[in-house]
């Protein structure tokens, strides 16, 4: 199968977060055959029912490539034109999982080992697959993150700092609001002190951001509310520690604050001669800790029309990352 059929395969594998196990299986039927043509080993590394992480090696493992195999909502299958496929996880990051398989297995054909291929679940929410991969390290010295960064090696990338803050009330007939306490109101006034936090800068990441991603609750309207929520999404450009403090500060009394996801600022490794970015988004590269070796972080495709109705990727990078890939890992190995 080569680079597009595959890459449109397994967009084609409805994979959102919590439902990876069709595509888990594909996977793992697909890199058998390089197992047993090469000598390799392959595993499913269990993470929670009907839910595990893809590991293949050929020999011990110093160089590993890793992404991840769900996506974000709503599947849509996949499209070909001339220039980018198109669907669901094309950019993020099925595409990436094609030059991955693809550029393993041209190294292999070369005579390379000491690599490794590790497809984790659950990035799109709590990173859960790369949590428990870390607490299983096979030996490898680099990891190589898949995320789509346009082919050019990131320097960085912020972190994430997620809240559910819950507003709570006493329900009451809305002709007579004073009999009770608007949960929706308290929320909205918490929600307007965390619009004022001053948030960090980094000279090489930039800013930190802010966004209110929902807001639920209530249950008529003409009843005054006792429960409503909001989900907050904290772009990091550090370790997180001072922003929590202000959330708390900023909330107070109005609302409680609850930490639901927390991964710090990272920066990133280098090679000589690749072209470099920063990103703004989070990947699984600070839940693998230094588990899996001194991460890096390339991909082909453009973030920004990941989680869109328009994500595709581009052909002609998919074509170039399975070199690129090789060269990366060429230059890590040595050889």
């Amino acid at each position: 199968m080569n680079l597009f059929e595959l890459t449109r395969a397994l967009v084609d594998i409805e994979s959102i977060t919590d439902n990876e196990e069709r595509v888990g299986d594909y996977l793992f039927e697909h890199l058998q055959a390089f197992v047993a043509q090469y000598g390799g080993s392959i595993e499913k590394m269990p993470v929670a029912e009907r839910r595990f992480n893809v590991f293949a090696h050929w020999g011990e493992p110093h160089v590993t490539f890793s992404t991840h195999i769900d996506t974000v909502p709503p599947f849509f299958p996949s499209r070909e034109d001339d220039d980018y496929i198109w669907g669901r996880g094309a950019c993020d990051t099925k595409g990436i999982i094609s030059a991955m398989v693809h550029a393993v297995q041209a190294l292999l054909s070369s005579g390379v080992r000491n690599l490794g291929l590790l497809f984790v679940v659950g990035e799109e929410r709590n990173s859960i697959g790369a949590y428990t991969a870390a607490k299983s390290p096979r030996g490898s010295k680099f990891i190589i993150n898949g995320e789509p960064t346009e082919n050019k090696l990131a320097l960085g990338s912020k972190g994430a700092l997620r809240y559910e803050i819950n507003g709570k009330g006493r329900m009451a007939h809305s002709a007579y609001p004073e009999l009770g306490e608007s949960a929706i109101e308290k929320l909205i006034d918490a929600l307007q002190q965390l619009r004022k936090i001053k948030l960090p800068q980094d000279p090489v990441l930039g800013a930190s951001t802010l966004n209110i991603g929902t807001i639920t609750g209530g249950r008529a309207p003409n009843v005054i509310p006792d429960a409503a929520k909001a989900e907050v999404f904290i772009r990091l450009v550090d370790d997180g520690n001072a922003t929590r403090r202000a959330v708390q500060a900023a909330v107070g009394n109005l609302a409680e604050a609850q930490e639901v996801l927390c991964k710090p600022a990272v920066r990133l490794g280098s090679l000589e001669g690749f072209e470099t970015s920063v990103v703004s988004y989070t990947t699984d590269i600070p839940a693998f800790g230094t588990a899996w070796g001194r991460p890096f972080l390339f991909g082909p495709g453009s973030i920004h029309v990941a989680h869109t109705t328009e994500e595709r990727i581009p052909k002609r990078q998919l074509v170039e990352a399975v070199k690129l890939y090789q060269r990366i890992a060429r230059d890590l190995l040595g050889v």
